[in-house]
């Protein structure tokens, strides 16, 4: 199976399928909003289950900044199904957002979720897609580490943020060591610019530079 995947920058690959909520076509469905696409390694799994239910925890939080979320692994819709349904029946969580039914593994190929050294099923990749269809955060975990959903949340209030205010985001933000919730001026490109960039912002230096959003 060949392993590819979008590169940051790159359009978002023309994908149809088939979810828990009928077929989608992405990211053209998607027109106007974010989405997270992220793969699980499969169905009735434990980590998965926990992942699933800490997303859908959040999804309001992701849908209050223009996100969609959709959930991938290669396994059949009725899966799916069945499987949300017992989250459902035994940890009174219903899943609201899709999930793509990739049994036959196109998907997971196109994107790369598929990695030989960790077996055949899905890594748990998540693909951050802004609103006009551009891959702008990629991560990748392996199958026995669960991830954290509110870095991904984080992650994307980053790069809206940074869409937003024309700003850098700093390590741990909102909560950096150095700078706390402020934001870093872009440097300056030219030899003016940095001989003025202290007087007219604070800083440690003319190339870092923050400010209060």
């Amino acid at each position: 199976m060949e392993n590819s995947f979008p590169l940051i920058g790159d359009k978002f690959p023309s994908l149809k399928v088939n979810t828990t909520r009928g077929p989608l076509s992405l990211p053209e469905d998607m027109a106007g909003k974010w989405f997270v696409l992220f793969s699980h390694p499969a169905d009735f799994t434990p980590v998965c289950t926990t992942e699933f239910v800490a997303f859908q925890k959040r999804y309001a939080e992701f849908k209050a900044m223009n996100c969609e979320l959709v959930g991938l692994s290669i396994d059949q819709v009725f899966s799916h199904i069945k499987w949300t349904q017992w989250i459902k029946e035994n940890l009174g969580v219903e899943i609201e957002f899709p999930i793509i039914a990739d049994d036959r593994g196109e998907v997971a190929a196109k994107l790369g979720m598929v990695h030989p050294g960790k077996g055949n099923n899905t890594v748990r990749a998540v693909f951050i897609v802004d609103s006009e269809g551009y891959t702008r955060i990629m991560l990748y975990y392996p199958q026995e580490l669960g991830r954290n959903i509110d870095e991904i949340l984080r992650a994307l209030k980053g790069m809206q943020t940074s869409d937003q205010h024309g700003v850098a985001i700093p390590a741990g933000w909102p909560n950096n060591e150095l700078i706390k919730d402020r934001v870093i001026i872009p440097p300056a490109a030219d030899v003016k610019a940095a001989e003025t960039r202290m007087q007219e912002h604070e800083g440690y230096d003319w190339w870092f530079c923050h400010r209060a959003l």
